[in-house]
């Protein structure tokens, strides 16, 4: 019971998911505008966007996540000095450690996420491209209108799997010292080795919480939203 207290008086856990969670949303709607650009690149008609595409995913995908976020901290901030909060804050430094994890998880899942829209691109009935494409509609409006639409709803499971993926991997941005639910994981198995498998309990319920009900929410709409052929 004293481990209990004090991860959520001495070491604020709540906290810590909260932050774990702000990771998950954030790094989630970015990766889907992103990877919903790359799905279009690689099923465009245009030679070049579809080797770009292709290019993006294979990269990124082979990459260690780790090597993704790191670059992001050594390459983007420290040796770019590019910056992503307000230097004058007296909490820019951990702003910006922030800012760019979610960077990274954002352009690292987007790869993934580009993948699963376009398994559901791939679901659409070819003549429905057609049909779209002899009655007038240019190649992006065919994508918004029929095909993007139905890809979508097909593409519910693996976008859920690829969330409950980037929840998880969400752990690796303490890395750069942000201060996520991992980070503080470490910090009590290193102060209380004496119950460490209590402290892990604790957090592998925490993100049993977090990934549970997604895993059970997108089951749910992929069947109620699936396309009846």
């Amino acid at each position: 019971m004293d481990v209990i207290s004090e991860f959520f008086t001495e070491y604020d856990g709540l906290k810590a998911f909260q932050q774990t969670i702000y990771l998950t949303l954030l790094s989630a709607l970015f990766a889907l505008v992103i990877g919903t650009v790359v799905a279009v690149m690689r099923v465009s008609p245009v030679k070049v966007l579809q080797m770009i595409g292709s290019a993006y995913v294979n990269v990124v995908r082979n990459t260690p996540l780790t090597l993704v976020i790191v670059f992001c901290n050594l390459g983007l901030f420290l040796q770019l000095g590019i910056q992503l909060s307000n230097p004058d804050s007296p909490t820019s430094i951990d702003d910006n450690n922030f800012r760019l994890a979610v960077l990274g998880l954002s352009v690292y899942h987007a790869a993934f996420v580009a993948e699963a829209i376009r398994s559901g691109v791939n679901t659409v009935p070819l003549g429905q491209a057609e049909a779209a494409r002899a009655i007038g509609l240019p190649f992006l409006k065919t994508l918004r209108y029929v095909v993007l639409p139905q890809a979508f709803r097909g593409a519910i499971a693996p976008l859920g799997n690829v969330l409950i993926a980037l929840t998880k991997n969400s752990t690796v941005a303490s890395v750069i010292g942000v201060t996520e639910a991992s980070a503080v994981m470490k910090v009590m198995m290193e102060n209380r080795p004496d119950v460490i498998f209590v402290v892990f309990g604790i957090f592998a319920i925490g993100f049993v919480i977090l990934t549970l009900p997604v895993g059970i929410l997108f089951t749910s709409m992929s069947k109620r939203l699936a396309v009846k052929r």
